[in-house]
């Protein structure tokens, strides 16, 4: 399964709303996704949590004219601007969505209950000040894609030597990795509406090279049994790990970035 961010899908269809591609009813539907409710908390104006719709309309009007997401790791505030407490609970959260054109970011906190194939999520965004200045480490769709195709050529070598990525799942995952560069978007709905169609190419390999990253750890050490070579598998995929988060936020930012130029 292809991984997909909370921030994503409300960045992506937070911006078709703005960009009036979708009604508020089909956007909010679409980042709720397979969750039981989405509520935010925190809003101006609001004593307690308030629905997507209401929200992003407030914020609309609070001034937000397009949304980005950042998904930090430790050591990488990937797509982050500050101040210190949004990126602190960004970063626990490993995701966040930062308002452009108002100082409004929104950050997911998830709560599950229920039974295995039976679980209630819940998600709470919790509004926060922001500070308007560029994302950290956010690369062109340009730049993304160039570094996606060499980081996943260089990573299925190693790990082939080293038998990780020689057959099986995550040698699927990287000849999929490859031919999503080619291939048309219309088999599943990777962005909403009103993304350029080099952003939609740049998420789907990324989501991809991001699965064969996932596939590569969860299958074992395959042939790297020594320390050295566990050790090579590693320094292998985190690159990889850290071109493909990159990739990402270009691809979901890539409708403020239009904004910007045409401003």
């Amino acid at each position: 399964m292809l991984w997909e961010p909370r921030s994503g899908r409300l960045a992506a269809w937070g911006n078709a709303l703005l960009a009036g591609a979708v009604s508020p009813d089909d956007a909010a539907q679409a980042i709720v996704g397979d969750d039981a409710v989405h509520r935010v908390e925190g809003l101006p104006g609001e004593a307690g949590p308030v629905g997507l719709t209401l929200a992003l309309g407030r914020l609309r009007r609070l001034g937000v004219t397009g949304w980005r997401v950042a998904l930090p790791a430790p050591g990488h505030p990937l797509g982050l601007s500050g101040p210190p407490d949004f990126n602190a609970r960004a970063l626990e959260a490993e995701e966040a969505v930062v308002g452009f054109g108002a100082p409004y970011g929104l950050v997911p906190e998830v709560s599950e209950a229920g039974p295995p194939g039976d679980v209630h999520v819940d998600v709470v965004w919790r509004c926060l000040a922001v500070r308007e200045a560029p994302p950290a480490d956010v690369p062109s769709l340009g730049e993304a894609e160039r570094e996606l195709a060499e980081a996943l050529r260089d990573a299925t070598e190693v790990l082939t030597k080293l038998d990780v990525a020689g057959s099986g799942p995550v040698a699927d995952a990287a000849r999929d990795a490859y031919r999503a560069r080619a291939e048309a978007s219309s088999a599943r709905e990777v962005l909403a509406p009103g993304y350029p169609a080099r952003a939609v190419r740049v998420l789907e390999l990324a989501q991809r090279v991001s699965l064969l990253v996932s596939l590569a750890y969860e299958h074992g050490h395959g042939g790297a049994v020594s320390a050295a070579e566990m050790a090579a598998r590693g320094a292998a995929l985190r690159p990889v790990e850290r071109v493909a988060r990159r990739a990402q936020v270009a691809a979901y930012n890539a409708y403020v970035e239009e904004r910007e130029r045409e401003g």
